[in-house]
């Protein structure tokens, strides 16, 4: 029998477990000593790099679709911490640095959130919608990704109306598990983040043009069964456009998946079998 670990003993070595993490990454921030993007500025930055809105309200599987309605209060009550924020050069962009601890008493509530393999519920939940749609957008700058991290190659709901490529979302957990990313550039940037009664909406706006436009896109893509399990496979690409000339620079495999399906998979159609030697 697998031995557990001190956080899956019981509900407090989870808590301590937790509160160490926390303690270890405020600790490594003060040692790092990151100038974090805390500037923020009312008017808008002339140029738009790239906008984005994301559907708050998805029917996602068997989901209890009153979590949604949370996810949406929850996404009201932090969008503000980060709407005009400035990313000046040098500077770099912590979620949690500026959304804080998601806690009753700033009015979060129960929401969608992941757990292991599976969906689940917790006080402030839904706040990777955020991150996913702020990556997008990064994705598309020549800003710099510090930190990023996955769902952990898992597939958890079918495909609802897709706009962007499975496998460049994210995964966050206050404040050991955060999205960074870094303004190495000569070039101010801004976000722009809020909600609408349907739409979390974002932009991306810098004070000069970028001298290069990125498009993401998915290829190879098909599910495939393995000694019985069936897996979402196909790469995501980054390539990088001169604006000026349209010369093609350079292209980066930025995602592989090879994520585990959750899912009744009956409708799906199942393009490779493989099977262990």
């Amino acid at each position: 029998m697998k031995r557990k670990l001190f956080c899956e003993i019981c509900p407090i070595t989870y808590a301590l477990s937790v509160k160490k993490c926390e303690a270890l990454r405020f600790l490594q921030d003060i040692k790092d000593k990151h100038t974090f993007a805390r500037t923020f500025s009312e008017d808008k930055l002339e140029y738009v790099i790239y906008k984005h809105n994301s559907l708050i309200r998805r029917r996602l599987g068997n989901v209890n679709m009153q979590l949604q309605e949370n996810k949406a209060v929850n996404l009201s009550l932090a969008a503000p911490k980060i709407n005009s924020v400035l990313i000046r050069p040098g500077e770099t962009f912590s979620f949690w640095n500026l959304v804080g601890s998601l806690t009753v008493k700033k009015g979060y509530r129960e929401g969608l959130t992941i757990f292991s393999d599976h969906p689940s519920s917790g006080l402030g939940g839904g706040m990777c919608q955020m991150t996913n749609l702020i990556h997008w957008m990064i994705l598309h700058s020549e800003l710099t990704i510090t930190e990023h991290h996955h769902h952990d190659q898992i597939d958890l709901f079918p495909d609802f109306n897709r706009t962007i490529p499975f496998g460049t979302g994210t995964s966050i957990m206050y404040n050991y598990l955060d999205y960074r990313f870094r303004n190495d550039t000569d070039n101010t940037y801004q976000l722009i983040i809020y909600t609408t009664d349907e739409y979390l909406c974002g932009e991306l706006r810098a004070e000069k043009r970028q001298s290069y436009k990125f498009h993401i896109q998915a290829e190879n893509v098909y599910f495939s069964r393995e000694d019985g399990v069936v897996y979402r496979n196909g790469d995501v690409y980054r390539d990088k456009i001169d604006r000026r000339t349209g010369e093609h620079v350079s292209r980066e495999l930025i995602r592989h998946n090879h994520a585990r399906v959750c899912y009744d998979t009956s409708d799906l159609t199942i393009v490779e079998e493989k099977s262990a030697v």
